[in-house]
This record gives C-alpha cells, sequence and structure tokens, in this order.
C-alpha cells in the first residue's frame, strides 16, 4: 500500500492591500495638487520657481515640496504591484508579457495623450516630452527582463541602481560623442536630438528609476508574512532609510549634487536641508521621499481610516486617474481664465502665447480649484473601480 502523503501546501498568495491603494490615491492626490499649481497659480504661470527659498513662502515651499514623494512612491507601489501579482496565478512568462506591453503602451501614452491632450490643449509634431509615465513605461519594459532573474537578485539589483547612480554624475553626455543622447536618456536628462527636426525633453532619466522599480518588486515579494510582522519590517525599513537620508545629507559626502548649508535662518536651512535634486532624482532624494512613504505605508496597514477611504477610488485606478486628471484641470483652469480675464490663450496650444503679467491665482484660489478637481475625480474613479470589479476584459488592466 502506498502509504499517504498529505497534499502540498500552496505558495502564499498576496491578499489585495489597502494600505498600497490608500497610499497610492494619497501620493495622486498630491501630485494633482502639484499639476492644479502649474495650471493656476499666479508663480507657476509666470516661470517663478516655489523651492527658491530665498523668495518663497512657507505655505508655497511645503506645498511644491510635499509633491516630492509622489513620483518614487508611485514607481515603488508598481514595482511592489508587480512583485505581488507573481503570487496572484500569473507565471513569470504572463508577468513579463503584461509588463512589457503595459510599459510600451504608457511609453506611446506619455508622447501622445499625455502631451497633446493633458498638457498641451495642441499638437507639436517636433518636441517630445519624456516624463514620469515615459520612466515608470520603460521601467516596466525593463523589469520585465529582469523578473526572469532570482527576486533576490532582481532586488539586489535595484538597490545598487539607486545608491550607486550618484557616483556616475561626473560623466557628461557631451564628452561621450555618439553615446552621449543615450547617456542622456539613462542617467544625465535633457534634451536629445532626434533629427529631421525633433527634439526629445528628458526630464526623467531612467536608470534610478528602474532601480526604484526593481527595489519595489524585490520588497513586494517581502510583504507576504502576515500582517504584524509585515507591518513591523515597513516602520523599521520605512525608519531605516529616513534616517540614513540624514545621516548621509548631514554629511553632505555623497547623494545629492546639491550639498546644503547654513542659511540666513533656521527656517532657510531647513529649506536648503530638504531641498535635494529631482531631476534626475539623487540619492538622498530617493530616501528623503521612500523612507516615509514606508513609514506611512505600515501606518496604514492597520488599516485605513475612515476619513482616508477616498483614497482607495484613487488608488485602484491609478492610469484611469492620471489620464483623467490632466485635461481635467486644465480644462477648467481655461474655463477659470477665460471668466477672469476674458483670455486663456497661454494655457494652451503647440505655441502658446505669454501669459499677461497679471494673470494667475494665489494659494488660496489653486487650493479651492485642486478640491473642487478631486471631488470631480472620485465620482469617476469610483464608477471605473466599480466597472473594473464587475469585469474582467483585458483592456481594463492597460487603463
Amino acid at each position: 500500500m502506498t502509504p499517504y502523503a498529505p497534499p502540498l501546501s500552496p505558495p502564499p498568495t498576496a491578499p489585495r492591500l489597502d494600505s498600497i491603494d490608500a497610499l497610492r490615491g494619497l501620493v495622486m492626490v498630491l501630485m494633482a495638487l502639484d499639476h492644479t499649481r502649474d495650471f493656476f497659480h499666479f508663480g507657476a504661470i509666470h516661470g517663478h520657481d516655489p523651492l527658491d527659498f530665498h523668495q518663497t513662502t512657507p505655505a508655497l515651499f511645503f506645498t511644491r515640496w510635499i509633491t516630492h514623494f509622489c513620483a518614487p512612491t508611485f514607481i515603488l507601489l508598481a514595482g511592489l504591484g508587480a512583485g505581488l501579482s507573481g503570487t496572484r496565478g500569473k507565471s513569470r512568462p504572463e508577468l513579463s508579457w503584461f509588463l512589457v506591453t503595459r510599459g510600451l503602451w504608457l511609453v506611446v501614452l506619455e508622447v501622445t495623450f499625455v502631451q497633446w491632450i493633458g498638457w498641451g490643449f495642441g499638437f507639436d509634431w517636433h518636441m517630445h516630452y519624456a516624463a514620469v509615465i515615459w520612466a515608470i513605461g520603460w521601467s516596466m519594459v525593463a523589469l520585465a527582463a529582469l523578473v526572469h532573474l532570482p527576486v533576490a537578485a532582481v532586488a539586489a539589483l535595484g538597490l545598487v541602481m539607486i545608491a550607486t547612480h550618484n557616483a556616475f554624475d561626473g560623466i557628461k553626455a557631451s564628452a561621450l560623442g555618439a553615446w552621449g543622447p543615450l547617456w542622456t536618456i539613462l542617467h544625465e536628462g535633457g534634451a536629445v536630438q532626434l533629427g529631421a527636426g525633433h527634439q526629445l525633453a528628458a526630464s526623467y532619466p531612467l536608470i534610478p528609476w528602474i532601480g526604484v522599480m526593481a527595489a519595489g518588486y524585490g520588497f513586494g515579494h517581502l510583504l507576504l508574512c502576515t500582517a504584524l510582522p509585515r507591518r513591523t519590517l515597513l516602520l523599521r525599513l520605512g525608519f531605516a532609510l529616513t534616517a540614513a537620508f540624514v545621516a548621509l545629507r548631514f554629511s553632505n559626502l555623497y547623494g545629492d549634487a546639491h550639498p546644503w548649508s547654513v542659511q540666513a535662518t533656521p527656517l532657510q536651512t531647513v529649506y536648503s536641508f530638504v531641498h535635494c535634486v529631482k531631476y534626475p532624482p539623487s540619492l538622498g532624494y530617493l530616501l528623503m521621499t521612500l523612507g516615509p512613504a514606508l513609514i506611512f505605508l505600515g501606518l496604514l496597514d492597520r488599516g485605513t481610516p475612515r476619513w482616508l477611504t477616498p483614497l482607495l477610488s484613487f488608488g485602484r485606478v491609478p492610469m484611469f486617474f492620471y489620464l483623467l486628471h490632466l485635461p481635467l484641470l486644465h480644462g477648467l483652469a481655461v474655463l477659470a481664465a477665460q471668466l477672469t480675464w476674458g483670455r486663456a490663450d497661454w494655457l494652451y496650444g503647440a505655441t502658446p502665447a505669454a501669459p499677461p503679467a497679471n494673470v494667475g491665482f494665489g494659494l488660496v484660489g489653486t487650493y479651492l480649484a485642486w478640491l473642487l478637481g478631486i471631488t470631480l475625480l472620485f465620482f469617476a474613479c469610483r464608477w471605473f473601480a466599480a466597472l473594473k470589479r464587475r469585469r474582467r476584459d483585458v483592456w481594463l488592466s492597460y487603463v
């Protein structure tokens, strides 16, 4: 008689974590605040730098600085989501195919819909902007190849890219000849001439962002543990990264091209300390943003507070939110400008007009516009999230 063999335990399957959706929703709402400022605020319209701590105000500095958390957190969570999806029935080849097709789709959306409909309200066939959706798309394509490696190797590669990319800041694209444009896209950032009058503005160099997504992918596999160990891990890692930022930034030895310095006032010194380089994201910038993000994720893992539950509707349909929020906020800005100043020609067109000297709203008006936009987006996202729960059409996974 064949001895009885107990059935093998199935591999752990990741539950749907509301904490991830809530954090993703929060950073998307903050992103909408930044883009509302771009369209409405007087300083943004006229090209003033809100992080210039010699001329800014505390409210304006905070309004811009808090949005620094958006891109790093969103890209980390995208990698984390990819890591968790591998435990929900997707094989590595299936996950790889999904990442490469979705990533390329995002790249196409960036240089078409996002540029022409979201930001431009006009078509510029020769200028192509490579911003955050471009970075997410190519990071997914890179991750599509990396997922065939062991998870630990993917995580280690991501961490190495994050920690060491600043060591190559001294290499300039201008010194690399024919390889210069590739270095611009991967590391340095800036304009790349594509020929035939076309230009690519690579504001999000890819190497550090690929590293963030790869690290998120590896980190996702650590979240398969039960609630208490998971929460402890999130909090400890978040505090460790935050402490590493403070120590590294204080030393001024490495990790950011703009060292901090003591300023005329204590507040300005704080501004200098936390004003890290975002384009491309320095090690200091990533530690400063990802550490608190993980702390907040650990706190949310206890359960989403009732007053934050609307964030779940945003976090469950992030691409739908992104594609909708830009034309919505842009359209509201055009409407407000027409009603207030009788014109809005600086807000649309391939070659928009220069804004008149008196146009633009203050921070109060900007925040009111943001709240209106978020309210409208909430109802749209809640509807779309319900649609995705009811249906399993393939195209829904790409929006």
